[in-house]
């Protein structure tokens, strides 16, 4: 029971924390996730990653498909690998603190994962990139997590 109390409080900071991380810049309205995905692919090698559907995307991160417009998705192709690529682009700018606060769930409980059991992946997530920019969220979980992040950035200047 204390472990689930300091869950909670810990989810809540970390909520409390990400309502800062949007930025107020609105992204060109003609790009898409799949677009702004494309440039890091170019820009980022994606080794030993598959790409993922709505189905793993809604199973992942349990974020509905009826606010999603859209997203690109990579996933290791091993379960003993952490390592995630996704863009997500939300259908309003309001729903991505909603998003965020999924994807940090989902960096918590592989931290819980990975932390003992894999070290050198719990250092991955410990350097990830979750970032979000108008109605793009970014969530780069890889040892080029910085070509991913900058490869974003630039698509959405």
């Amino acid at each position: 029971m204390k472990r689930l109390w300091i869950i909670l409080l810990v989810l809540s900071a970390i909520a409390g924390i990400l309502a800062g991380c949007t930025g107020d810049e609105e992204a060109p309205a003609s790009l898409t996730a799949a677009e702004v995905g494309e440039r890091i692919l170019q820009a980022a090698d994606l080794p030993g990653m598959k790409p993922g559907d709505q189905e793993k995307l809604q199973k992942l991160y349990h974020i509905e498909p009826s606010i999603v417009e859209d997203f690109i998705l990579y996933t290791a192709s091993s379960n003993v690998k952490a390592e995630e690529l996704a863009v997500i682009q939300v259908k309003d700018a309001s729903e991505v603190d909603h998003v965020l606060e999924k994807v940090q769930e989902r960096i918590q409980a592989q931290s819980v994962k990975f932390k003992d059991y894999r070290p050198e992946e719990y250092y991955l997530l410990d350097k990830h990139i979750l970032k979000a920019k108008g109605r793009f969220v970014l969530f780069a979980l890889s040892k080029e997590a910085g070509q991913m992040e900058r490869a974003f950035d630039d698509a959405l200047k």
